[in-house]
């Protein structure tokens, strides 16, 4: 199947970015959010397009169709893509799972956390007994920061490797071939396990962000994670969780990416090389990122609920401890007065 019409779901900073990359590559874009966050979709209806700044400078592209009716967002696109954060799986299968086509691809565009089983689970509660093509990647395609009132993006990086895998698994070639005509970083995964323990937010969003918590509290939107809060102290906690990740992904069966080598896979650091205070710290892509801008961000809460919980259990199973993913989990649910441990991403739910 050739690729000319793609959807894009979601008009954060992944759904923006990618609506204006893709359209400088010639495809025609849909661009869809929910209706209670139209206000994401405002700017860029009343420019006509959005303007990307990027290696070849400042361009204008104008979008296609930017609307708040997900049937027509998905009609006719070959390919619908979910730029969406991990909480909102279920509610935007609940959208697209009555109008998508068995004949059309979804691929889940963003940090890894069991996207493509959800989806596929909440479709059934809901009625829908589509045979879907639908796969994800374990982290977004892009390093991006995106402004939606002004209908402007300023593109660091475009991703040159990230995994995919289909739910089943048996599909991932397939939907591997379609989804390379679109990005060219696309590797196949062994299946969504794979690209789950291939999420590198987990790892290094939380654990440094609780301990610049005061920090944060402090600067009201001046704090830069990756400049400064990644320390020769901080990066112990990144360290600690990467360990617990790679031996639950080793009891598994996984040979799992460090932290050092997926981002500089990724294209994020510049080399393999030097320690990781240092390539955080001097990275051309995370220096510019700003944030978190408050202990309630994604950060905080996305991160550990869909990440380090699931993770966790993970760790029970295979009999392997977990002392620094479940010591996170447990000063964030203090700060934030929430028990990620119940209301988190599980093996039973």
């Amino acid at each position: 199947m050739k690729i000319e019409k793609i959807a894009i779901l979601g008009a954060g900073n992944g759904g923006i970015t990618a609506a204006a990359d893709l359209k400088s590559k010639g495809f025609q874009i849909n661009l869809y959010e929910m209706p209670q966050f139209k206000n994401n979709l405002e700017g860029i209806i009343e420019k006509g397009g959005i303007t990307l700044k990027d290696d070849n400078g400042e361009n204008f592209f104008p979008i296609d169709l930017v609307t708040t009716d997900i049937a027509e967002a998905v009609k006719d696109a070959e390919l619908v893509m979910m730029t969406v954060p991990g909480f909102a799986i279920e509610q935007f299968a609940e959208l697209l799972a009555p109008v998508v086509k068995e004949s059309q691809f979804i691929l889940i565009n963003g940090a890894g956390a069991m996207g493509c089983m959800r989806f596929v689970s909440q479709a059934r509660k809901v009625g829908v007994e589509t045979a879907f093509k639908i796969a994800e990647t374990n982290s977004l395609t892009y390093g991006t920061r995106a402004f939606p009132n002004e209908a402007r993006v300023e593109l660091s990086l475009r991703v040159k490797k990230l995994f995919l895998a289909a739910y089943p698994k048996e599909d991932t070639e397939l939907i591997l071939n379609v989804c390379s005509q679109v990005y060219d970083c696309f590797v196949a995964a062994d299946n969504i396990w794979h690209t789950t323990l291939e999420n590198g937010n987990p790892e290094v969003h939380p654990g440094p962000s609780l301990l610049n918590a005061g920090r944060i509290d402090f600067s009201e939107g001046e704090f830069w994670l990756y400049k400064e809060g990644i320390t020769e102290h901080t990066v112990k906690v990144i360290k600690g969780i990467e360990r617990e990740r790679m031996e639950i992904g080793e009891a598994f069966g996984f040979t799992l990416e460090n932290a050092v080598q997926s981002r500089a896979r990724r294209g994020y650091f510049s080399n393999e090389n030097e320690d990781l205070q240092t390539l955080f710290n001097t990275s051309e892509v995370f220096s510019k990122i700003k944030g978190p801008v408050s202990v309630n961000s994604r950060y905080f809460t996305e991160d550990i609920s869909s990440g380090l919980v699931l993770w966790s259990d993970l760790g029970k199973v295979a009999k392997v401890a977990t002392p620094t993913i479940d010591s996170v989990i447990n000063l964030g649910g203090t700060i934030l007065e929430r028990d990620f441990f119940e209301e988190g991403l599980t093996l039973k739910n």
